[in-house]
């Protein structure tokens, strides 16, 4: 499969693309930065470089033409609300209506536990335009005729992955149980997860709220696709 990795430099994206690499899949890395070409060509993919917050639909179609899989992977990280609009929220929805251009049948988001319209986070928090940003992707893709998948992971460590996760929902909506605030996972094994996910197209129209936990992550993706609840 061919799969249009966004964001290729971030840390889950460097962590799943040597993952993306042994099952066999031809990952085209996409970075803004140069000099971030031999990193991402170390960790499995062919760098490209081009500034999605900059693109058009239209040179975004170009970017996207050709590939099976769109994996949005990329985020302002931090810095003023109005980059974080224009990433986290803008380029990313314009991602999303190039890839249904470009022919693409699916659509992974890289997204976090809480992301939905009524996130809760005041809007005096400096967090708010985030979750704000993210919302408002997420449920543009939700809406869109892409086989989308959204991944919800809690909060994030560079802990060594387990291999293991906890899915506390697994449905369209993302939202998480109560209690799942504070729950942490490691960044390893959210790309474990993302990896995992590529594999099984049955999970479209899936959100995956996880949090490091102590089951499989192909059996916990399994039970999702087929169907069941993992235990």
């Amino acid at each position: 499969m061919r799969i249009a990795l966004i964001g290729a430099h971030g840390n889950i994206a460097l962590l799943a693309g040597p993952l993306l690499q042994q099952a066999g899949h031809d990952v085209s890395g996409v970075v803004r930065n140069p000099d971030h070409e031999a990193d991402v060509r170390e960790a499995g993919m062919e760098p490209v470089v081009a500034d999605v917050e900059t693109l058009d639909v239209s040179g975004l179609t170009q970017l996207l033409d050709g590939h099976d899989l769109v994996i949005w992977s990329a985020g302002a990280g931090g810095g003023s609300p109005e980059r974080t609009l224009s990433v986290d929220r803008d380029a990313a929805i314009r991602s999303m209506d190039a890839a249904q251009a470009a022919g693409v049948d699916r659509y992974v988001m890289v997204s976090y536990a809480g992301s939905r319209p009524d996130h809760g986070v005041p809007q005096d928090n400096p967090f708010a335009t985030y979750a704000d940003a993210k919302s408002a992707a997420d449920m543009h893709l939700r809406g869109s005729d892409l086989g989308w998948t959204i991944l919800g992971p809690s909060g994030l460590t560079d802990d060594p992955g387990t291999g293991a996760v906890e899915l506390v929902t697994a449905d369209g909506s993302g939202r998480p149980a109560d209690g799942f605030e504070g729950a942490q996972v490691p960044r390893a094994d959210v790309a474990a997860v993302l990896a995992a996910a590529v594999e099984r197209p049955a999970l479209a129209g899936t959100t995956l709220v996880f949090n490091g936990g102590d089951v499989p992550v192909d059996q916990a993706l399994d039970a999702v696709a087929g169907g069941t609840t993992p235990a």
